[in-house]
């Protein structure tokens, strides 16, 4: 199966609906985002992470091919260290989570296995890489 089909069933994983919106409803939901001034802010901000997911997710992916499964383990507290807000933290973990748990099903690989494994549960790059 090839990864693509991420996009087409990405509203029917659990860790869908994301792709598209960056989270817009839930910072709604906290008060990140109440006026068009701060959904620009928020907007601009993700568009900033998302360069430093994408070099993230490629990283995991090259280490997945190459079965290093320690080397996934350092990208995610290299990815944890260079996300700042908690709560941004959390919610990358609990798609990383949900995304994992899915793609385990799907493409069962070692990769997947030691991320579900992991405590916290991996970053959503680094588990969509893997």
């Amino acid at each position: 199966m090839h990864a693509s089909v991420l996009l087409l069933a990405d509203g029917r994983f659990p860790a869908g609906g994301h792709a598209y919106s960056a989270g817009v409803e839930s910072a709604v939901d906290v008060g990140d985002v109440h006026d068009l001034a701060s959904l620009e802010r928020y907007l601009d901000g993700r568009l900033a992470l998302g360069v430093v997911e994408a070099a993230f997710a490629a990283s995991a992916t090259d280490a997945a091919v190459r079965s290093d499964r320690e080397r996934i383990i350092v990208l995610d507290d290299e990815f944890d260290a260079r996300v700042l807000s908690p709560r941004l933290c959390a919610v990358s973990r609990r798609l990383g989570r949900q995304l994992v748990r899915a793609g385990a099903v799907v493409w069962p690989t070692a990769a997947l296995t030691r991320l579900a494994e992991s405590s916290d549960g991996p970053h959503q790059p680094v588990a969509l890489g893997a």
